[in-house]
């Protein structure tokens, strides 16, 4: 158990935190929520020691390992992939060459009855039990199992890691701590850097990881897939929901019309009171009942309502001029980059108004296709613009698009023209730049701030096509729900390269599917593509390519193992929907006896009701229902 205890962090004069205190249980599933900014990348490094709170502290028990992976880490290894990841295991290859060390040693030796020689046997025993208590004996099938996982073809392994993507570097940073085994996994936004096949993987590996897990996500899918507990970090404050994320929206709704039926009931009495004091202050022969009264204003213990940060952008597209009806089309589309073939001989036509998801495992040529589109690559064969077609582009990487030594305002105003000119502060308020924050320079900003910051760019010009390569990395969930809406309310053509399922479901109505270098076609959106291809989330893209197994199994095997799946996912769900149940029944039971309070602190109720004990029977009663229904709650989140 990790414990969090009255943790306080500022910078800049300016709280993060205020006396922040919580649990972390064995084998708890955490997701961090709250807007960017709120302070979720700053807990992480709190509790993995890397910053040091001004007040507080986090209590690790010993012999507990943290692992952390953070937003971004450069790597400069000319380790090839798989022996980068093999660091992982350094405690068990030293552990190995003391075993072989000792193992020669005692091959030589012929004292088998002397203390020397038994001390040898008994260090050789340490070592032979710690060796098989990490799991070293099976470490190069683990390694080759969760590197294969997050998305690496076997030919990969071989290659020096310094020339694979900052994207694929993470992926092996993040291999790294699976395959160490932490009792703590810190995870900050891991999906960043993954496909939706891959995702998918983590999400399998990380259910039945024996360990504890934290991790901060944009991604409702993924949250809702992976966690049990839900710590919203809202104006310093951290409110725990014994939920998943989706849970945990409706619990704090509920949670805050709760406080606020409560509020106005107890401001209600409140006023009571005072008129009752203000009424009879001077009269003699009600003194005693007045000072009773203020007595009991005294000891009203004034109901509290959650602070909730609702500040968030707000934009809208321009309108999209005119366009022909074809945007684009291809004839023979292909593209290399040197002795590698990335996209080949592509044929096909996008009409006015459609939107277009690109999706597959990265490396398949998304993002090159999405550059090809506006123009950014030389490519083989023939790509066609439409007549009147204007594009407006937003890359995975705004750092890209920005200059990292302008500030926030230069970067909108030395682009702007004409009427813009005069709105640049309106534009950029809209993405909640305003103040100090315009002074900023592009280089300090957080990765949700030039994620933003790449957005208002866009609205700058009008145009009839939109180009957006992950778009919602970085931005929180509040700010994915507007950037989605004002999507839907575009009148022109959208194509989006994203692995957010939630972002893509209902947006898009048409699908493209890239692997082994070409595209197939499906219509429909992201959610009936998956229904058209039998797969509940995408786990069949390019599974040839990855598959492990060098002996086939049989279609029998194949089949009992697809039933185990099943049959394990249903009883998930439906321990999930006991859970669901049992904390509607706690918050109800909960909000009565709020009620009850209140009635019995009404010196009014007692006098209307002298004789009356059923409501405290009625209370006593839903004591024990309270007791029972919490007691059956935590066995099933255990």
């Amino acid at each position: 158990m990790i414990s969090v205890d009255n943790i306080s962090v500022q910078f800049s004069g300016e709280a993060i935190f205020e006396k922040v205190s919580f649990i972390v249980n064995p084998k708890d599933r955490i997701g961090l929520v709250g807007k960017n900014g709120a302070g979720k990348t700053t807990l992480l490094n709190v509790i993995a020691g890397k910053l040091e709170p001004e007040t507080g502290r986090t209590v690790i028990p010993s012999g507990y390992s943290v692992g952390y992976l953070p937003q971004n880490k450069i790597s400069h290894s000319a380790l090839s992939v798989y022996d980068e990841a093999k660091t992982a295991f350094a405690e068990a290859i030293a552990l190995d060459k003391e075993r072989q060390q000792l193992a020669g040693l005692l091959s030589d030796r012929t004292d088998y009855e002397s203390e020397a020689y038994l001390k040898l046997c008994e260090r050789l025993t340490v070592l032979e039990e710690r060796y098989n208590l990490i799991g070293a004996a099976s470490m190069d099938a683990d390694l080759e199992r969760v590197l294969c996982g997050l998305g690496f073809l076997r030919d990969e392994l071989a290659r020096p890691l310094n020339t694979f993507s900052n994207g694929w570097q993470m992926r092996v940073e993040l291999a790294k701590i699976l395959l160490q085994k932490p009792e703590l996994i810190l995870l900050d936004e891991p999906t960043n850097h993954l496909d939706i096949e891959s995702i998918q993987w983590l999400e399998a590996y990380l259910e039945d990881y024996p360990g504890a897990v934290i991790l901060v996500s944009h991604d409702r899918t993924f949250l809702d897939h992976v966690t049990h507990r839900t710590l919203e970090i809202s104006l310093g404050k951290v409110i725990d929901y014994k939920a998943s994320y989706s849970d945990y929206v409706l619990m704090r709704e509920e949670r805050r019309n709760a406080q606020m039926a409560a509020y106005s009931n107890q401001q209600r009495e409140i006023a009571h009171i005072e008129n009752f004091i203000e009424r009879f202050r001077y009269q003699a022969t009600k003194a005693r009942q007045v000072q009773s009264r203020v007595k009991m204003l005294e000891k009203f213990d004034i109901v509290e309502i959650d602070e909730h940060d609702t500040t968030t952008i707000h934009f809208r597209f321009p309108s999209a001029p005119p366009s022909g009806k074809v945007v684009f089309e291809a004839q023979q589309l292909g593209k290399r980059y040197d002795e590698k073939e990335v996209l080949r001989n592509l044929e096909f036509m996008i009409i006015k108004k459609e939107r277009i998801a690109f999706v597959g495992r990265n490396g398949e040529g998304k993002t090159t296709l999405a550059r090809i589109l506006v123009g950014d690559l030389e490519h083989s064969g023939i790509i066609r613009k439409g007549h009147n077609v204007s594009i407006g582009y937003y890359s995975q990487t705004p750092d890209a698009m920005l200059d990292p030594e302008k500030s926030v305002f230069q970067t909108i105003d030395d682009i702007a023209v004409g009427d813009m000119r005069t709105k640049v502060k309106n534009l950029l308020g809209g993405f909640l730049f305003a103040g100090d924050a315009l002074d900023k320079k592009v280089k300090v900003l957080s990765g949700g701030e030039k994620s933003r910051l790449a957005l208002a760019k866009l609205l700058l010009f009008p145009v009839n096509v939109l180009v957006l390569d992950e778009p919602t990395n970085h931005l929180d969930m509040r700010s994915k729900d507007i950037l989605k809406s004002a999507l839907l309310q575009f009148e022109g053509t959208i194509i989006i390269v994203s692995h957010d399922r939630d972002f893509l479901s209902g947006l898009t109505n048409r699908t493209f599917e890239f692997r082994n270098k070409e595209i197939k076609e499906h219509l429909g959106d992201i959610q009936e593509f998956l229904d058209k291809r039998k797969m509940e989330y995408l786990h069949e893209l390019e599974v040839a390519k990855r598959a492990q197994p060098e002996v086939a199994k049989s279609s029998s095997q194949s089949k009992e193992e697809y039933e185990q799946r099943k049959q394990k996912e249903r009883d998930r769900r439906k321990v999930e929907q006991q859970i669901e149940k049992y904390e509607k029944q706690i918050i109800a039971i909960e909000t009565r006896m709020a009620q009850i309070d209140i009635m019995l602190s009404n010196p009014e109720y007692h006098a209307e009701h002298p004789e009356d004990k059923s409501i405290y029977l009625e209370y006593q009663q839903l004591e024990r229902q309270l007791h029972e229904t919490t007691r059956l709650w935590e066995e099933l989140i255990v």
